[in-house]
């Protein structure tokens, strides 16, 4: 009993440091710049106000970043789980020479930090002529050794016996792919989907490097050039505005599909 007091006081005193950032961003969007700095209490607000949302959505092209982001996400996800699942597959159920040492070889990019292939990923890019392009940030993530490994494991829990029976009706590989093994393996897809949806949406290292116009910044870069610029300055409200803007997406869609996401990691970690 004792223990698990103790076990929930420290997961509710986790959350609260945690909440504390969030919550303080909220606040300060909807105060009045003039009283930002001068308030004693970071968490009250006198005279709420939505001019910062207003401010910061007709300062930056919101709409044009959110379009930028949507399609580099939504490019990177879906060549992800093409790639992911053919390699997966291979790992799982082929056999050829030196399986393990090349499954080895593509667990260690797990290991590096993408800080330190951003060099060579520029290299590469420049030379293909791609910089300043949205192909040129989703192209280093295409290939995923974390997806690779997840859906691995997956595939190797499921029945052998299926995909013998698939092959005797006559199913080439790629059927038995889609019909047997896809639809086993989705909760391990709905995992790997969020998290890699929420890596790429909040990635800024990359694009800031690789993109520098308008038609090509995601939204992190966005808003961090935003966050710079003079006219900004101390303007704290509105830059918290813009950053809730930023993750609003984000915060709607884990609230939405909590229940979901924790689910699908609890499903793929028993299996």
């Amino acid at each position: 009993m004792l223990a698990r007091t103790l076990h929930r006081s420290i997961v509710v005193v986790l959350g609260i440091v945690f909440l504390i950032p969030l919550v303080w961003t909220v606040f300060t969007s909807f105060t009045p710049s003039s009283e930002v700095i001068t308030r004693a209490n970071p968490f009250a607000i006198v005279n709420p106000t939505f001019s910062n949302y207003v401010s910061a959505w007709s300062t930056v092209p919101f709409l044009r970043y959110y379009s930028n982001t949507l399609i580099i996400v939504g490019g990177v996800l879906a060549v992800q789980i093409v790639t992911a699942t053919l390699a997966a597959y291979a790992f799982a159920r082929l056999r050829f020479i030196g399986q393990g040492v090349v499954f080895i070889l593509f667990l260690v990019q797990i290991m590096i930090p993408a800080e330190v292939l951003i060099f060579p990923n520029y290299t590469v890019i420049k030379q293909l002529g791609l910089v300043d392009t949205k192909l040129a940030v989703m192209l280093p993530f295409w290939a995923s050794a974390f997806g690779v490994f997840l859906l691995r494991q997956t595939f190797k829990q499921i029945p052998i016996d299926l995909d013998d029976a698939s092959k005797v009706d006559g199913c080439p590989w790629w059927r038995t792919l889609w019909h047997v093994y896809f639809p086993s393996a989705k909760p391990t897809y709905i995992a790997f989907g969020l998290i890699s949806v929420s890596t790429h949406w909040s990635n800024f290292m990359w694009p800031l490097i690789v993109t520098n116009s308008v038609e090509n910044r995601s939204l992190t870069v966005g808003l961090a050039i935003f966050a710079q610029t003079s006219e900004t300055g101390a303007q704290w409200g509105t830059v918290t505005a813009a950053t809730l803007l930023v993750v609003l997406p984000l915060l709607v869609a884990f609230f939405v599909f909590q229940r979901q996401f924790v689910e699908s990691f609890m499903h793929s970690g028993l299996k």
